[in-house]
């Protein structure tokens, strides 16, 4: 026993010193908490606020953004709902800060250089119900490991640009019992912990985009149960082999480290809608919960070289929902028909930019919903539509696949097509004449009855025969890009009161056959970079309001053609053409001072004899021309003069020497 005390005895002098350095450690410790208030106040006596006048006063409502301000104004009105100090030089966040007002409902601090909040700051603000505290420095008051709550009625909390990681928002989250919206975008976040919203089980919305989130724990978000959208893009996830969050309805896994992603097996039904998994590496199409309602999938940017239709039905998910699917910028090679078995209810498809050769829709009941498909740029040698398939598509995009043959008459099968884009193929086009003998593996474009926007630029096309577009309403026709397109007289025949937008740049054009004054609503055409010498023929009835002819051999224009175009004209472009100015001098006063805007007026030069560099059309005046013309005059009739001269000496020299002699005689 007595070695028992006197053991007692020596250990009391070392729990003494124990005690003096824990209380050292915690005087210290609060010392640390303490300063930057200590500091706050003498900044503030140093650096009085401004007072309200700097800032703007909405009722109840007061904005200090970008005042340079260190607090609030002392003369804040009394019941103030809404203060916003953003972008301003707030450092310390204190009672004295916020001018001693508890009643905010809405508290903007973005964007300042906060590094400490005091203890206890938000407790009496029952109120306060959205909290904007991003783009600051609160990873540095983190490292105090205080709770800033009670967050008592905080529904909004935005801490995104802080610098937090891994546990620091634990903070900001431990007692916020009605957040419902929380960023925390921005952050150096690297791991997502079981209990890491423990104290904020309200949550709907949660945004953790641009972290570097490695690691989520099991049941991290499984105590949030009214959770509906989550935003983890641009992070560093790399697989969801479990995934089980029946309630949410947005996840957004975008540009991560994805190579895999599965649901749980469960009958259980998922209310997810939207579901985002583009810019990852993944290799196979993503395994989704049997019983969904998904209505968004976006897949694109990944490596996808097959899509998966293998596995029992009572493994498979169905896709009943799917309104929108988006697989382009993967490696798939082909797609099955029977992948879109599920799909009752698909409008729009995307696949493009992969390595499809082959596309076919064959049965009646396939695809009957889809409104756009995007087939460009892939590989397509083969395209099929069956009879009565893809009743309700009205856009279909193929361009730059180097298509050279297709079904004669695949697009009439299309009851609902209005846009085609058919750019960067090689297609050629079939006449309307059956006696004309047409190549092979031409496609028509007659009798469409409801396509409207068709792009054939870049198609090589050679020839355009007559009356090729009859009984097809188009309103916009590019053909440009087919150097020595040939086009018939009667080629734009039937578009006479539909077609509204015409392109025909680059096609190496001299002159235009095609009567184009019989378009009366055509509005805009595109004529820049060929070889025209002169204008189309229009009339008075002429809709025209834009005009390009930038790029071409036009010397004189018909004055008469301008002035039928002149008042229905808007904008026309001139640069890049040999013009001549005094022979342009109408339509250089017309432009000079019509109300026709001209864009490039500022490179559009003509050229005048007097001047070795081409002149801006802006700085032409008729007195330039005029002189010109007064001075050739006038040496014109100097020489006319001269000559007169010349030729009336030579005449009397010639009659003086013509004149006959008479002999003199004298008598003596």
């Amino acid at each position: 026993m007595g070695n028992t005390q006197d053991d007692e005895c020596e250990t009391k002098p070392a729990t003494n010193v124990r005690d003096a350095a824990e209380e050292d450690t915690s005087t210290m410790a609060a010392f640390q908490l303490l300063f930057p208030l200590l500091v706050s106040c003498v900044a503030a006596s140093a650096h009085p606020p401004r007072h309200l006048p700097a800032c703007q006063v909405v009722q109840m409502d007061v904005f200090c953004s970008d005042l340079s301000l260190r607090s609030a104004p002392v003369d804040l009105p009394r019941g103030v709902q809404t203060l916003d100090l953003s972008r301003n030089q707030v450092q310390n966040l204190t009672r004295e800060t916020l001018a001693y007002h508890t009643g905010f409902r809405h508290l903007n601090l973005h964007s300042n250089n906060i590094h400490f909040i005091q203890p206890g700051l938000f407790k009496d603000m029952t109120d306060l119900k959205v909290l904007d505290l991003s783009r600051n420095h609160l990873n540095v008051f983190a490292l105090s490991k205080i709770n800033i709550g009670p967050l008592t009625a905080v529904e909004s909390l935005d801490l995104s640009s802080n610098g937090l990681y891994t546990g620091m928002s634990d903070y900001f989250l431990a007692d916020s019992p009605s957040l419902e919206n929380l960023s925390l975008n921005g952050n150096s976040i690297t791991k997502i912990a079981q209990n890491t919203f423990s104290g904020s089980s309200s949550l709907r919305k949660i945004g953790l985009h641009n972290n570097v989130i490695l690691e989520i724990e099991d049941g991290a978000f499984d105590s949030l149960n009214r959770l509906t959208e989550l935003d983890l893009s641009k992070n560093s996830i790399t697989c969801i082999t479990d995934f089980n969050l029946c309630n949410l309805k947005v996840l957004n896994l975008s540009k991560n480290s994805m190579e895999l992603f599965q649901s749980a097996t469960s009958a259980d039904y998922y209310n997810l809608l939207s579901l985002d998994l583009s810019e990852n590496k993944m290799l196979y199409f993503p395994r989704l919960p049997r019983n969904n309602r998904l209505e968004h999938l976006d897949v694109s940017r990944n490596q996808l070289q097959s899509v998966n239709v293998t596995g029992t039905p009572e493994k498979k998910a169905f896709f009943s929902h799917l309104r929108y699917l988006d697989m382009s910028y993967n490696q798939l090679k082909s797609i099955p028909e029977c992948f879109f078995y599920c799909m009752a209810s698909l409008e729009v498809l995307n696949v493009s930019n992969n390595c499809i050769s082959s596309f076919s829709v064959t049965n009646e009941g396939l695809l009957r919903t889809v409104k756009i498909i995007n087939l460009s740029h892939n590989s397509l040698q083969s395209l099929t539509f069956g009879e009565n398939t893809l009743q309700s598509l009205e856009e279909l995009v193929l361009h730059g696949n180097d298509l050279a043959t297709l079904d004669h008459g695949i697009f009439q099968r299309l009851p609902s097509i209005k846009h085609l884009q058919l750019q960067q193929n090689n297609l050629q086009i079939c006449s309307s004449d059956q006696n004309h003998q047409d190549p092979p593996g031409c496609v028509s474009f007659a009798s469409i009855p409801n396509l409207q926007y068709l792009d054939l630029s870049e198609n090589n096309v050679r020839t355009l025969p007559a009356n090729v577009f009859s009984n097809t309403p188009l309103t916009l026709l590019d053909l440009s890009l087919n150097p020595g397109l040939d086009m018939d007289k009667d080629s734009l025949s039937g578009l006479e009161h539909s077609l509204v937008h015409l392109l025909l740049r680059e096609n190496n054009i001299s002159s235009l056959n095609t009567d184009l004054s019989s378009l009366r609503s055509l509005k805009h055409i595109d004529l820049s970079t060929n070889q025209l010498t002169a204008l189309p023929m229009w009339n008075k009835d002429s809709s025209i309001e834009s005009l390009n002819l930038q790029n071409n051999h036009l010397v004189t224009l018909e004055y008469s053609t301008m002035l039928a175009l002149e008042h229905s004209l808007k904008t026309l472009y001139m640069g890049s053409n040999p013009l001549s100015c005094c022979s342009n001098l109408d339509f250089l006063h017309m432009v000079q001072n019509s109300a026709v805007v001209v864009p490039d007026i500022e490179t559009v030069t003509c050229v005048h004899e007097e001047y070795s560099e081409p002149v801006n059309i802006e700085k032409v005046t008729q007195e330039m021309c005029h002189t010109s013309g007064v001075q050739n005059y006038v040496i014109a009739v100097l020489v006319i003069g001269l000559v007169a001269v010349i030729v009336s000496v030579l005449l009397v020299k010639c009659c003086r020497s013509r004149k006959p002699k008479h002999n003199r005689s004298f008598n003596a």
